[in-house]
């Protein structure tokens, strides 16, 4: 059984940072401000059912962090960047010190994404084109 205590402060920022800024990215990648409300809050909800109802400690760890996103100046392309990073750089520590944990977490991150672009009214385009390019970044394309 994986947990926090089994990472350094510096990788679990860069476990928890993939899954906050995956469900930033998705919201953002179809920009509408009246969307935002509705994404944050099924960022949010998702969160909370993956704390009680995950089956790995890790996940449930991980869904019980506080999402920090980024500034509201952030650009777009920035934002994909840093995500992108941060996901690559995930699932290099996982495969380094939890293997067993790497597809639940690459199945926290795309449904945290799945859950945001379904908030409002169905998955754009630009949402799924992101959901694609974080497959991607996890190794599971």
């Amino acid at each position: 059984m994986t947990t926090k205590a089994d990472f350094t402060e510096e990788e679990w920022e860069t476990l928890r940072k993939g899954v906050s800024r995956a469900g930033t990215l998705a919201s953002l990648s179809d920009r509408d401000f009246t969307d935002a409300f509705g994404e944050a809050g099924a960022l949010a909800k998702y969160l909370v059912g993956q704390r009680g109802k995950a089956s790995s400690e890790l996940v449930r760890a991980l869904a019980a962090e506080r999402p920090r996103g980024f500034g509201i100046t952030t650009s777009p392309q920035e934002v994909e960047t840093e995500t992108v990073a941060a996901l690559r750089s995930a699932t290099r520590i996982l495969g380094e010190k939890a293997p067993a944990e790497t597809a639940a977490y690459r199945q926290l991150v795309l449904g945290l994404m799945d859950a945001v672009a379904e908030a409002k009214g169905g998955v754009t385009p630009e949402e799924t084109a992101a959901i694609e390019r974080t497959r991607e970044a996890l190794g599971s394309a």
